[in-house]
């Protein structure tokens, strides 16, 4: 592998991705007239580069395709037209060697909820082949760093609050030290000094194992702390691109404008004006 592709931790090359909405109405298909199923443009000929050691942001509304972006990176969708390669390798026609290398957080992360936090990360730690006995200290030492009460990691995740769920699903990403971390709106639901915790964690976890994070979020203050690089995601397409200074100063109004501002000034809402009509659309 050349030192260029090693260098380059991420290519997302003119990526989208498709789906069909809704289902056919059975009384239709019966009386011979099937209703045509809605085409929905999730994610529009994207393209992005993020290179090693970056803290990479996409930042958009709910329904504007960052979620389906980090199913297609993480080898959980695969696109329907372009590629994606994690550190030189296609995440289709070598998904093994990409799940090797990565590990992602979301909204939606699963467990075994009637297991404690050590249950399911030490679970975690056998099936990436870890030393139990390392994987036990480095546990403690993560949920230490994430607020979590060491007296509270034997008792099973369903007594435990979503917010603390979160955190458990943060650490055990973190156990495996991924080259690429993805993470998914990881701090939605966590109070402001979780939120501040996890960040700091996110940037430990560069600094000291050389890891490049994609962050998906709709959170402009922790785009703006994280980030080395931000791409606005607006219907499914890359509307700007820049480091969170550039952006500012490309498209802000005044010297003083924030990345709130930026947002508004690309998509004509705000992110929650935008969130809402997601939902009502």
């Amino acid at each position: 592998m050349s030192e260029a592709i090693q260098s380059c931790a991420l290519q997302v090359e003119a990526v989208s991705k498709v789906f069909l909405d809704g289902g056919t109405n059975p009384l239709l298909i019966r009386i011979g007239r099937p209703k045509p199923r809605k085409k929905v443009v999730a994610v529009d000929g994207v393209s992005l580069s993020v290179a090693r050691g970056q803290i990479y942001g996409v930042l958009g509304a709910n329904g504007s395709g960052k979620s389906t972006l980090i199913r297609l990176i993480s080898t959980l969708l695969v696109p329907d037209t372009g590629r994606v390669l994690v550190f030189g390798h296609d995440v289709v026609k070598d998904e093994m060697a990409v799940k090797r290398l990565i590990n992602r957080v979301s909204v939606e992360a699963a467990f075994f909820r009637v297991l404690s936090p050590m249950e399911n990360l030490l679970y975690a730690a056998r099936l990436y082949g870890l030393d139990a006995k390392l994987a036990r200290q480095r546990i403690v030492e993560i949920l230490d760093n994430l607020g979590i009460d060491p007296q509270r990691v034997g008792e099973p995740l369903q007594k435990m609050s979503r917010g603390m769920q979160q955190k458990v699903a943060i650490a055990r990403a973190f156990l495996t030290s991924p080259v690429l971390l993805l993470l998914d709106e990881p701090t939605t639901g966590l109070d402001p000094r979780s939120k501040r915790e996890v960040q700091q964690l996110v940037l430990d976890l560069r600094a000291d194992h050389d890891a490049t994070v994609v962050l998906t979020t709709h959170d402009m203050d922790e785009a703006d702390r994280l980030c080395d690089r931000i791409a606005i995601l607006h219907r499914g397409r890359v509307v700007a691109e820049d480091t969170p200074a550039g952006l500012k100063s490309e498209f802000g109004a005044s010297p003083g404008a924030s990345l709130e501002d930026i947002f508004m000034a690309l998509t004509g809402h705000a992110i929650e004006e935008e969130e809402e009509s997601a939902r009502i659309g």
